[in-house]
C-alpha cells in the first residue's frame, strides 16, 4: 500500500480544473511525496496520462470506479 501525503477532491469539476488543481498541489509538495486525486471528469483520464509523461511525475495508479477516477502521482 502506498502512503498518501496529499489528497485532492476534484469530483464535480470540469476540464481543465482537475489538472490545474493537481498541478498546484504537486507544486506545493516535496519530492517523493504521493498525491491522490479523485475526479469525475472523463477528460481527466487523457489529461493526467499526458501530464505524467510531460512533467516526469510518476502516475502510480489510475482506476475507474463507476465514473469516479482515482489517480496516484508521485512527485519527481
Amino acid at each position: 500500500m502506498t502512503d498518501i501525503n496529499v489528497f485532492l477532491d476534484a469530483v464535480g469539476l470540469d476540464c481543465p480544473l482537475p489538472l490545474l488543481k493537481a498541478k498546484q498541489a504537486l507544486n506545493r509538495m516535496a519530492c517523493g511525496e504521493v498525491l491522490e486525486v479523485l475526479a469525475t471528469d472523463v477528460g481527466s483520464v487523457k489529461d493526467f496520462e499526458v501530464f505524467a509523461k510531460q512533467s516526469g511525475h510518476a502516475l502510480l495508479l489510475r482506476e475507474d470506479n463507476a465514473g469516479t477516477y482515482r489517480y496516484l502521482f508521485k512527485k519527481k
